[in-house]
């Protein structure tokens, strides 16, 4: 009976005391949802529009043969870098050295034909100042020595034209840049026009761009644009220098082009390109996971205490940095909730676990630390009950 006694007890004081803890837990409260928090900054921004196109090079020439020949040997190879003038290849010759020897030798002939007009001019003058020949004779000796310097004149050009065939035997390189590609090997005849190489300019990439035909009006030559390579760091601008179209049977699109200046990066790569389309001055921004959906639209959370208070906000340009434009709803200076923001509701408890500098976005992977990508954009119907008290 003793032993009953003791147990019934032993139970009752330890229900008083989950009694009196249960108080001391209500009295306290729920605890605050950990959460992140930044303050809304002022600054410039851009109205952008974006396109992901693919790099090419403003200058790939196909550099072909331009005498007959033989390959005798190749100086680079697929993929080396090159500089203007460097020599590709050489070619047998033999050939355009005896064409120029022949035209020397018909310089050297002329030379001497032309001399012997010159001086048989003189004479020729000389003889009708005494009246020993007519001025019939003498027209037609000056005829003669004007046909021998045209001669010597068409003769040199031969030579010339000679000794430049002999220099296009070393096959040359237009520009700087990377050899794309060999289409000839030693030993292969050329014939005038046959392709030889493909050079690929590399000092400068240009970066081509679709866009749909609403955005023909809005995009011109001149703007600016931000051009980004998936896995590549940093940002390049560059210039659209050209747009043009691409109008079809089904297609009312067009392309613009951008040329930027070459980080290291290859022709063929896919880009984004962010165009430049106007600035906002004194913009409020805020990182784009502080906004969040909510029946009542896009809201964002705003620190008031140990509190949070929900402010339904209208968004404009979207940032390449990762930020948001708040157009209203919302002033620079007040803090709003980063991470953790898809957690909460109006008047929610919450407890500052980290403050982000100002103007510095979160990173996805610290938003996914707090809350689940689902979580961010979730109507109040998804939020978890914990929350909802």
């Amino acid at each position: 009976m003793n032993k009953v006694r003791l147990s019934c007890l032993v139970l009752g004081l330890l229900a008083l005391a989950g009694c009196g803890k249960k108080e001391e837990e209500k009295k306290a409260g729920p605890a605050g949802t950990p959460v992140s928090v930044v303050q809304a900054e002022q600054r410039t921004v851009e109205q952008i529009e974006e396109s992901v196109g693919t790099l090419d090079s403003p200058a790939d020439p196909v550099i072909a043969a331009e005498v007959a020949g033989k390959v005798l040997s190749l100086k680079v190879m697929e993929g080396a870098e090159i500089k203007a003038g460097q020599v590709l290849a050489e070619m047998d010759a033999q050939d355009t050295g005896l064409v120029r020897q022949s035209a020397q030798a018909e310089v050297r002939r002329m030379e001497g034909v032309s001399a012997n007009e010159t001086r048989r001019l003189e004479r020729m003058k000389k003889l009708r100042e005494q009246g020993f020949i007519s001025q019939a004779g003498l027209d037609d000796v000056a005829a003669q020595a004007t046909s021998a310097q045209n001669q010597l004149a068409s003769a040199k050009a031969q030579l010339a034209l000679a000794e430049r065939n002999v220099g296009k035997t070393h096959i040359v390189s237009p520009l700087d840049g990377r050899l794309e590609r060999q289409f000839v090997v030693p030993g292969q005849y050329l014939k005038v026009g046959d392709p030889a190489f493909r050079v690929v300019y590399m000092k400068k990439l240009r970066a081509r761009l679709p866009f749909p035909e609403e955005m023909a009006g809005r995009i011109q030559p001149g703007m600016e644009v931000h051009v980004s390579s998936p896995g590549v760091a940093g940002v390049q601008n560059g210039k659209i220098d050209e747009v043009r179209p691409m109008s079809g049977a089904t297609n009312r699109s067009f392309d613009a082009f951008a040329v930027f200046d070459n980080p290291g990066w290859k022709p063929g790569a896919t880009v984004t390109g962010a165009v430049v389309l106007g600035r906002h001055a004194n913009a409020v921004v805020v990182p784009e996971l502080s906004v969040v959906l909510r029946p009542a639209g896009k809201v964002v959370y705003v620190l008031a205490g140990d509190k949070v208070a929900q402010r339904v906000v209208q968004t404009g340009a979207k940032q390449s940095d990762g930020t948001l434009e708040i157009v209203s709803g919302l002033k620079a200076g007040e803090t709003v909730v980063v991470d953790g923001a898809g957690f909460l509701t109006d008047q929610a408890p919450v407890a500052v676990s980290h403050q982000e500098p100002a103007g510095k976005p979160a990173t996805p992977a610290a938003a996914s630390a707090v809350a689940p990508a689902s979580a961010v954009a979730a109507p109040v119907s998804a939020v978890p009950a914990a929350a909802k008290k």
